[in-house]
């Protein structure tokens, strides 16, 4: 008889509330820092206005479509499943709420910061970053472990990580649309034909810009890891439920709270150390982190009571354990591999910025190269890591270590909301005329931020595919499919799997599409702003900044929706004419090549970015040189590569695998079945 522990939704439920505890005492921090000049005061509340304007605009565009959903489950699923369905639509959004509300206020008082020293300014960056962790996992935690002691039931739950994953895609669609059009229009225009810096005030789309890397980076990324983390642990309950043993189903929230408590302990050896080197820093935050989770876990799984509440014939607590080691190994991995193709310190960067002597075209075929390469290893990792999972403990197996995985969530969100944080404060920077012992400071933040963002991207890739496929084996159990029905001797399976890995391309398509029509826009708009506005170039006159911000909004908002409407209506559209096994053929087809594009796209867009920022530093030239313009058309390409198109497959493939998974019944008793 091991330690008797509390009940596991006991201590989720714990968790969470000390993460948003935790979370509140970091806004406190936060809001009562010196905020800086007037002038400082009057830019960030310039971006914050653009920033809140966006996300109602948001979110009142998706109230229509979140009511006919609403509808359509509560007729077709039940009504216990559309009400979760609401909760999980309202956490998402609040998620993402909450870290923009704080990085949009963070970033004047990093600036401030800076004044200070770059171990002052670090400290408020990261803990604007971590009021986006903490509440994102406490909404969480709280919202799973709630509705699962109010319901009594799993099936709910099916319907909150819906209403999670519909937010997460709109959220990075809508927003990446946003940031990386005011981005591309702002560099195009600024850098590469008026040869001013990145952030300078005379450029009419600068505070679109930073408008668009909270609205992106910061509610967008929020959104995502928070569907990311629910829906995996949801499909590891659901696989729990299946092996008919109730310890199995509330594993799964232990090791997330585990996770919740060592990310808010681990949070505390974040610091600069002698060596100034900002990304030991986070590394040390990461590594407690999973020091004091493992423990944690070690102590749950053998030496508490759940070693006796399992089967002896099932799987063992130790294999439980070294489980959850695979998500824990599978997370480092991806962050090292990640460091490695993005951070200006190595090879590939620094391979795209040599080819950028040469031209642009070189810089782009190195970029594209580099991106292709960066596959290989992530894909190795979450390859071995199924591997050994599946030994330990079967599908559960898998599904726990991507619990595993995703209960770092609060961490590396407030690695990665420190990236929008640092890049805001730089522009402020700028555009108030701060000394440049000051923008020192916040320049080296943010060529910081860009890896940390990177890295999280390469996470968050890594823990779809694997929640993802947690969901798709789940999805199989509730239709009732077996390995037969799913043969790829069958032609349903086959007509789905082609459907399901095309879908990324197209998905993608529309959205770098949209990127392109918008970027178009904002150039036209910066180009008639320096030719009708006299005295604009010279800093005599002042830009129109609500013109862009207004431009992008409305841009953002028009291109979002079918994308979205794809991303629902193919599933269902495949279930009902082919039937159950034609659906699973083409989760599987959507998990493969949307991992796969989603890596090349982030790493590759992050590779070119860092690639023109190293040249900016002094290599080849510097600012200005020929081999700078080549590295800014790099960027320019990378940039709706890895911050609109690349991110947002994350949320297709969870929305693809929990529409089908809310729907499975309805589908399989109304399918046509046209073939097979």
């Amino acid at each position: 008889m091991g330690l008797v522990l509390p009940d596991a939704t006991m201590l989720a439920m714990g968790a969470g509330a000390i993460a948003l505890l935790y979370a509140a005492f970091l806004v406190m921090r936060i809001i009562n820092s010196p905020k800086g000049t007037p002038k400082m005061q009057e830019i960030s509340s310039a971006i914050q206005e653009g920033a809140n304007a966006f996300l109602m605009r948001q979110y009142m565009t998706l109230l229509p479509i979140v009511v006919v959903l609403f509808a359509a489950i509560y007729y077709l699923v039940g009504v216990n499943t559309a009400l979760a369905f609401v909760v999980g639509v309202i956490s998402s959004a609040l998620a993402g709420y909450i870290g923009m509300q704080t990085s949009v206020r963070g970033n004047v008082r990093v600036a401030e910061a800076a004044k200070k020293g770059l171990a002052e300014a670090l400290s408020m960056a990261f803990s604007g970053g971590a009021v986006t962790g903490m509440a994102l996992v406490g909404l969480g935690l709280i919202g799973l472990s709630g509705l699962y002691m109010y319901f009594g039931s799993l099936v709910p739950l099916i319907g909150y990580g819906f209403g999670a994953s519909l937010i997460s895609l709109f959220a990075r669609v809508g927003g990446g649309i946003y940031t990386k059009a005011a981005d591309v229009g702002a560099d195009l225009v600024g850098k590469i034909e008026k040869g001013i810096p990145e952030d300078d005030p005379r450029n009419p789309a600068v505070i679109a810009d930073n408008v668009g890397d909270n609205v992106g980076d910061c509610a967008g990324m929020a959104a995502d890891v928070f569907e990311s983390f629910v829906v995996t642990v949801i499909a590891a309950m659901l696989l729990g439920s299946a092996m008919g043993v109730q310890a199995y189903v509330t594993i799964p929230l232990g090791i997330a709270a585990i996770g919740v408590v060592g990310s808010v302990l681990g949070s505390l050896f974040v610091r600069l150390g002698k060596g100034k080197h900002i990304m030991k820093a986070f590394y040390k935050g990461i590594a407690a982190t999973a020091v004091i989770m493992l423990a944690l876990a070690y102590v749950y799984l053998v030496l508490g009571d759940t070693a006796t509440l399992v089967h002896a014939n099932a799987i063992t607590s130790m294999n439980l354990f070294l489980a959850v080691l695979v998500g824990v190994f599978v997370t480092a991995a991806m962050f090292l591999i990640t460091e490695y193709y993005t951070a200006t310190e190595y090879g590939p960067v620094r391979r795209i910025a040599e080819a950028a002597k040469t031209g642009a075209g070189t810089n782009l075929i190195t970029g594209l190269a580099v991106g292709m390469e960066s596959t290989l290893l992530p894909a190795l990792v979450v390859i071995v890591a199924i591997i050994i999972s599946f030994k330990l403990g079967g599908l559960y197996g898998i599904a726990l270590a991507a619990s595993s995985m995703l209960s770092f969530s609060a961490i590396v969100i407030a690695v990665d909301s420190y990236g929008p944080i640092t890049d805001n404060a730089g522009g402020i920077a700028e555009m108030s005329g701060l000394p440049a012992n000051v923008r020192k400071v916040t320049d080296a933040l943010d060529a910081v931020g860009n890896t940390t963002k990177a890295t999280t991207k390469g996470f968050a890739i890594a823990g779809a595919a694997l929640g993802a496929l947690a969901l798709f084996v789940a999805f199989a159990e509730e239709s009732g499919l077996v390995a037969a029905d799913l043969s790829l001797l069958s032609t349903p399976v086959i007509v789905g799997l082609f459907i399901g890995a095309l879908l990324p391309f197209i998905f993608s398509s529309l959205l770098m599409t949209a990127v392109g029509r918008a970027a178009f826009e904002i150039v036209e708009e910066v180009r008639r702003q320096f030719r009708q506005i006299k005295g604009l170039m010279e800093g005599k006159a002042k830009a129109d900044y609500a013109r862009c911000v207004d431009i992008s909004t409305k841009t953002a908002l028009r291109e979002l929706a079918l994308p979205g409407i794809i991303a629902v209506a193919t599933p269902l559209l495949v279930g009902y004419l082919f039937g159950a096994a034609a659906l699973g053929g083409l989760l599987a087809g959507a998990i493969a090549s949307g991992f796969l594009l989603a890596l090349f796209m982030c790493t590759s867009g992050a590779a070119w970015d860092n690639a023109k920022k190293y040249i900016e530093a002094g290599a080849f030239g510097g600012k200005g040189s020929d081999a700078h313009k080549a590295a800014v058309v790099g960027d320019t390409v990378g940039d709706p590569l890895k911050d609109t198109a690349g991110p947002a497959l994350n949320a297709l493939i969870k929305v693809l695998n929990t529409v089908s998974l809310v729907f499975a019944g309805a589908l399989i008793a109304a399918s046509l079945h046209l073939i097979g």
